[in-house]
C-alpha cells in the first residue's frame, strides 16, 4: 500500500534542532577543559593503497537497501599474522547500470604487505563477484585454521570458503545456505551449541524487492526513502553448523523465529555469565532482542525484564549498531546502541541482578549523540589505559535530510574517551587525521594493521569512499596482544573470555574481554585481544575461560609482545612490536 512517509522518523528529523536548546547539561567530567587523549589519528588510506568507493546502485529511484550500507572487516586472511582488510560492495540495479563504470562492483580484499600498504588481491583471491552485498563475517567454519567469509546480501547471502592457499571458493549453494532471498543486514558466527563447531546468525531487515517498493514522499510528490514503518518486518535466521562442510537451518525450533523483527545488528554476550553465548539484536522501530541460550538449543528473548528492550520512556527506537564489552571492568556484558537522530546512543550498564540501566545521559554519550545518526560502534581502548572507548560513525539515510531541517546528512564521527569513573568525552576533534570531518558514515571495525600493539580503526561510507586511519600513541602507554586457537573449542576461540590483573595503587585491577564475531554495524573487527596497561611493564595474571568449559592461567606475561595461546598447549611469545 503505498502512503507518504510523514511519520515517526520524519517528525524526529524536523524536531532534531530541539537537542541544542533542551535545557539538558553534560555531567562534569564531560563540562570541564579537554585532557590530553593520550593518542593521534591519521589518514593513511591513499598512502596505504586502499583505493575503493561504494556503489550503493542509487539512480534517482530511492531504493530501500541503497542507504543502508555496507560494511568491512579486518581479517588475516591468509594467516601471516598481518591483519587484511575486506570492503563490501553493491550493485547497479537491473536496467540502471552506470554509463561510465571503470571497474566491476565488486568485494575488494586487501592483502597487508607488512609495510603500511595493501595490495589489491579480489581479483587473484577469486572474490572478484557481483552482488548487492550488504555486510560481512569471519569466522573458520571447518575448523581448518584459515577463516571463511559470509556476504549478507540483497538477495541471495553468500559463504566463501577459505582454500588457505589464498583463494576462496563460493559454497554457498553446497554448504545448504542456498535458496534464500532476503533483504539481510549484520551477521556474526558463534558455537551457540558449544560443539566446537560455528553457528552462524543472520539479520534481516525487512520483507522488500524491487518489484514491491513502496512510494513514500515528505510532500506527496517527490519520492524519499520510505522508513520501516511502510514495510513488515522479517524473522532472523539461525543456522547450526553439522561439522561437514553444511548447516541446518534451526529459526523455528531453537525459538529464533520472529516475523515481526526489523534487526539490523546483532552482537554476541554473556548475558547471565553461565559460559553459553547469548545475543542481543538491535530492531528499527521494533523492541530489541535478548536472545538467552537455554543451552538445549534453544533460546528465550529476555530482553523486557533485562531493560534492553526499549528506551527508558518505553518507546522502541531505531536500533542499527551494537557493541557489548566490560566498559567499566566490573566483569558485566556492557552494552552500547547507536540509534536514529534525537534518540541518542544507548549506553547501558548491567547490574549484578542482570538488569540493564541505559547511563547515556549520566555519562555524557547521551547528550553528545542527541543530534547524531548513528550507524558502526565499536569499544576499544585506543589509549591503552585500561578502560574501554567507544567510537561510534554518523550519518544521515536521505542526502534531502538537510532540506527539511537543516540536520546533516554527513556527520562527523564521535569518539568518547572513557574517564575510568563512569563518564567519558568526545575528542574527535582533538585526535587529528580528519577524522571529525563530517561523513555519511556506515560500518566501522578496528584491527592492529601495522602491529604496533595499538588499534587502528576502518570506516566505510555509504556511496562514498573507506577511510583507514592508524592511531599512534603520544603518551607512551603500552599494551599487550594475545590470540586464541582453539583444539576442543572451535579454532578461533569465539566465545573465550580473557581476564588479566594487574596490580595498582589500591590493589589488584582487572579488565576482561570476549573473543566475539560480529558487532558494530555490517562490520566485524579483528580476532586478537589487546588489553591496554597503562605505563605498566606487566601484567601479574591471565585467566582464560575457553568455549569448551576449559580454564587456564598464566603468570608474569611481559607488556609490549603479543603472545599465541593454544588451549592445552600453553602460551607463546611472538615477535615484539
Amino acid at each position: 500500500m503505498n502512503r507518504p512517509a510523514v511519520n515517526r522518523r520524519s517528525f524526529l528529523w524536523g524536531m532534531a534542532g530541539l537537542a541544542s536548546t533542551s535545557g539538558l547539561r553534560l555531567d562534569a567530567f564531560a563540562a570541564s577543559p579537554s585532557p590530553d587523549p593520550g593518542f593521534r589519528l591519521v589518514d593513511v588510506t591513499a598512502q596505504s593503497g586502499i583505493r575503493f568507493r561504494h556503489n550503493s546502485g542509487a539512480y534517482g529511484g530511492k531504493l530501500l537497501p541503497e542507504t543502508l550500507g555496507a560494511g568491512c572487516a579486518f581479517l588475516d586472511y591468509d594467516r601471516d599474522g598481518w591483519q587484511d582488510i575486506l570492503l563490501v560492495n553493491g550493485l547497479d540495479w537491473p536496467g540502471h547500470k552506470r554509463e561510465q563504470k571503470s571497474e566491476p562492483s565488486t568485494l575488494k580484499l586487501y592483502r597487508n604487505n607488512r609495510n603500511g600498504t595493501f595490495s589489491d588481491v579480489t581479483h587473484s583471491a577469486g572474490l572478484d563477484v557481483e552482488m548487492y552485498g550488504m555486510g560481512v563475517a569471519i569466522g573458520d567454519y571447518d575448523n581448518d585454521g584459515y577463516p571463511d567469509i559470509l556476504i549478507t546480501c540483497v538477495g541471495q547471502n553468500r559463504l566463501f570458503k577459505n582454500t588457505g592457499k589464498g583463494t576462496f571458493v563460493d559454497v554457498t549453494k553446497s554448504s545448504g545456505l542456498g535458496g534464500r532471498q532476503a533483504l539481510s543486514a549484520s551477521a556474526l558466527w558463534f558455537d551457540f551449541d558449544r560443539d566446537g563447531l560455528l553457528d552462524l546468525f543472520v539479520c534481516n531487515y525487512v520483507k522488500w524487492s524491487p518489484e514491491h517498493d513502496v512510494f513514500c514522499s515528505f510532500d506527496g510528490k517527490h519520492k524519499s526513502y520510505c522508513t520501516p514503518e511502510a514495510y513488515r518486518g522479517e524473522t532472523c535466521w539461525l543456522f547450526r553448523n553439522r561439522g561437514n562442510g553444511t548447516f541446518e537451518d534451526v529459526t523455528a525450533t531453537s525459538g529464533i523465529f520472529d516475523s515481526s523483527s526489523k534487526s539490523l545488528g546483532v552482537a554476541m554476550l554473556d548475558y547471565d555469565r553461565d559460559g553459553w553465548p547469548d545475543l542481543l539484536v538491535t530492531n528499527d522501530t521494533q523492541p530489541n532482542k535478548l536472545y538467552r541460550n537455554q543451552r538445549n538449543g534453544t533460546f528465550k528473548d529476555v530482553a523486557v525484564d533485562a531493560g534492553i528492550a526499549f528506551s527508558a520512556e518505553g518507546r522502541a527506537r531505531a536500533g542499527m549498531g551494537v557493541d557489548v564489552a566490560d566498559f567499566d571492568n566490573s566483569g558485566g556484558s556492557g552494552v552500547a546502541i547507536t540509534n536514529f537522530d534525537n534518540e541518542m546512543t544507548g549506553l547501558y550498564r548491567l547490574s549484578d541482578g542482570g538488569n540493564y540501566a541505559d547511563v547515556a545521559m549520566q555519562s555524557g554519550v547521551g547528550l553528545a549523540s542527541k543530534d547524531k545518526l548513528g550507524f558502526g560502534c565499536v569499544f576499544l581502548d585506543t589509549d591503552l589505559d585500561g578502560t574501554l572507548d567507544l567510537a561510534v560513525v554518523n550519518g544521515h539515510i536521505d542526502d534531502t535530510v538537510r532540506n527539511v531541517s537543516g540536520v546533516g546528512y554527513a556527520q562527523p564521527p564521535q569518539l568518547f574517551l572513557n574517564s575510568g569513573k563512569g563518564t567519558f568525552l568526545d575528542v574527535a576533534e582533538k585526535i587529528g587525521g580528519g577524522f571529525s570531518q563530517p561523513k555519511v558514515g556506515r560500518g566501522l571495525a578496528y584491527g592492529d594493521f601495522d602491529r604496533d600493539g595499538d588499534l587502528d580503526l576502518l570506516i566505510t561510507t555509504n556511496n562514498g569512499p573507506a577511510y583507514l586511519y592508524r592511531t599512534d600513541q603520544t603518551a607512551g602507554n603500552r599494551s599487550i596482544r594475545i590470540r586464541l586457537v582453539g583444539t576442543m573449542s572451535n579454532r578461533d576461540a569465539i566465545g573465550a573470555v580473557l581476564k588479566i590483573f594487574h596490580g595498582t595503587s589500591n590493589g589488584t585491577a582487572s579488565q576482561s574481554r570476549l573473543v566475539k564475531g560480529g558487532s558494530s554495524y555490517l562490520s566485524q573487527s579483528e580476532l586478537p585481544v589487546t588489553f591496554g596497561l597503562g605505563k605498566r611493564d606487566k601484567i601479574d595474571r591471565l585467566v582464560i575461560q575457553w568455549p569448551s568449559g576449559r580454564t587456564e592461567e598464566y603468570k608474569g606475561l611481559a607488556a609490549g609482545r603479543a603472545y599465541e595461546c593454544v588451549e592445552s598447549k600453553g602460551i607463546t611469545a611472538q615477535p615484539g612490536f
